[in-house]
């Protein structure tokens, strides 16, 4: 997931249970490329992510049943919990203002919904 200015691009590490941040470089090579945020707990790890226009990294923790999100910093902003079970494994940014957070839960089939105060950032697919 690139970063809103595409100048870093986040990996999501499930099996490392972490996010990697790697910083772009103009010539398309990666600099320092290091751990964002180290998770602990759940049955996995981090799966799906997704930014929204204040550059907050929205991440599906796996075997958690929870959507981590985190400033540009690293710093823990919220929590959101799913109600249909743990296996919290994709987000994506939705509805007409852009400002529903669609949360795919892999257990039990469930996509579920959550409305929130910023919009997810527009994504290339989403360009006219």
């Amino acid at each position: 997931m690139l970063d809103k200015d595409e100048t870093v691009l986040y990996v999501a590490m499930t099996r490392g249970n972490s996010v990697w941040r790697l910083p772009l470089m103009e010539d398309g090579g990666v600099s320092k490329a290091g751990l964002f945020v180290q998770l602990s707990g759940g049955l996995a790890g981090p799966d799906g992510l997704a930014l929204d226009e204040d550059d907050r990294l929205f991440v599906a923790h796996v075997g958690n049943g929870t959507v981590w999100v985190f400033t540009r910093f690293g710093e823990p902003v919220y929590r959101v919990r799913s109600c249909a079970g743990i296996e919290t494994t994709n987000v994506a940014f939705g509805g007409n203002d852009g400002k529903k957070l669609f949360i795919v839960e892999s257990g039990t089939g469930s996509i579920l919904e959550a409305d929130l105060d910023v919009a997810g950032k527009g994504m290339y697919s989403h360009s006219t």
